[in-house]
């Protein structure tokens, strides 16, 4: 029995873009098309096969420590994307100012996709799910420079929307418009979650 269900949950590329190589800011840049090897979408400073460990996972790794690269793009909702702006009272955020790789939408609550999930187009390339990308103070920062005195107000507003973060399982190209089909693991919720998470 595959370990993996394919639901008829369809998220849209609506947006893509790319950290430029050898640049030090969090800005994207879009793109029409991202051709995706294993070590990530070519061309984008996250790509890798590792990648130094940040404060996603200081409770496991020190700081700097080389891991596997598990975020090697960052995917957010066109829909969670107008609820953090709107909560913030801007009019709307560009996934430029995020360092986004992706726009999608389609799918609702997004950023709380199990981990593992899969999104796939229809040529098979597929990426990973690893886990909810939380907010930090790097998108605050573009917003300010764009937005001054809304940048302060992204944190509190993105959290729980600020999308995924993911890596490449089976390579490809994606293109604007494509169509991802959401798999999820064929497993219940762990028994223990909520006391194992519990502060």
């Amino acid at each position: 029995m595959p370990a993996l269900k394919p639901t008829d949950f369809i998220a849209r590329i609506e947006w893509m873009g790319r950290v430029p190589l050898g640049d030090s800011g969090l800005r994207s840049v879009p793109v029409e098309t991202l051709e995706l090897g294993f070590d990530g979408p070519q061309g984008e400073r996250h790509a890798g096969l590792t990648r130094p460990s940040c404060s996603r996972v200081t409770a496991q790794h020190v700081r700097g420590t080389e891991i596997a690269n598990a975020r090697q793009l960052s995917i957010l909702s066109a829909e969670e994307l107008d609820e953090i702006a709107a909560k913030m009272g801007i009019e709307a955020l560009d996934p430029v100012w995020l360092g986004a790789s992706m726009i999608v939408s389609g799918i609702g609550d997004f950023s709380h996709l199990p981990p593992s999930s899969r999104l796939q187009a229809p040529d098979g390339a597929t990426l990973v799910i690893d886990m909810e990308n939380r907010p930090c103070n790097l998108p605050a920062r573009e917003i300010e420079s764009e937005r001054e005195g809304f940048g302060k107000r992204f944190k509190t507003a993105a959290k729980g929307r600020r999308g995924v973060t993911a890596w490449v399982e089976r390579p490809g190209r994606l293109s604007l418009g494509e169509p991802l089909r959401l798999h999820i693991p064929h497993q219940p919720v762990w028994t223990h979650y909520d006391e194992a998470r519990a502060d």
